[in-house]
């Protein structure tokens, strides 16, 4: 099974939730996709690394920022030359496209995770959530799932990643039936 794993740079500890889930996929024996940025991205790398895992697959936008493991690389193609937030998100909509389901790290705050919550969801793609204000997991399968975690958000910062994504309607207002981005 390929598990796409992603999250919030503010999240960079690995507590024993988190450490649990990830033992578990390698147990499993799952393929990772996993990102190149700072924070959950590195910290799961470094995981894998320490554990000697060996089925993972970092997603790149050109050159890699972090591989700790030294694993297999798959570069995306950017879709500007401006690395701003679309040309790094890019790799996110590949991983939740060709992943069978996520885990995510999110601290709750994170438009690029939450764009990868929204995209998971989207795809009709279980995903399971580490919600860092809590400190404990909720699996979204539903618009309905995503909308009771995202009430246990905080408004201002949901409507800060509504705006940072572009959404016209902040996802503080919106139906049920979350945007298909």
């Amino acid at each position: 099974m390929n598990v796409f794993i992603g999250g919030s740079r503010a999240v960079s500890k690995l507590n024993k939730v988190i450490r649990a889930r990830l033992d578990d996929l390698m147990k499993r024996g799952c393929t990772i996709f996993i990102g190149d940025a700072k924070g959950a991205d590195k910290a799961v790398q470094t995981y894998f690394a320490k554990h000697r895992y060996s089925n993972v697959i970092v997603f790149c936008m050109e050159e890699c920022r972090n591989n700790v493991g030294g694993w297999p690389m798959r570069s995306i193609d950017p879709p500007s030359e401006r690395r701003d937030f679309s040309y790094y998100s890019a790799k996110d909509l590949v991983m939740s496209r060709e992943a069978q389901c996520g885990f995510m790290l999110w601290d709750g705050r994170s438009k690029g995770t939450l764009q990868n919550l929204l995209n998971l969801i989207a795809a009709g793609k279980r995903t399971l959530v580490y919600f860092a204000p809590t400190k404990d997991l909720h699996v979204l399968a539903t618009d309905q799932d995503l909308q009771s975690l995202l009430a246990r958000c905080e408004k201002r910062d949901l409507e800060a990643a509504s705006r940072g994504l572009g959404l016209k309607t902040p996802l503080t207002q919106m139906p049920l039936s979350l945007p298909r981005l």
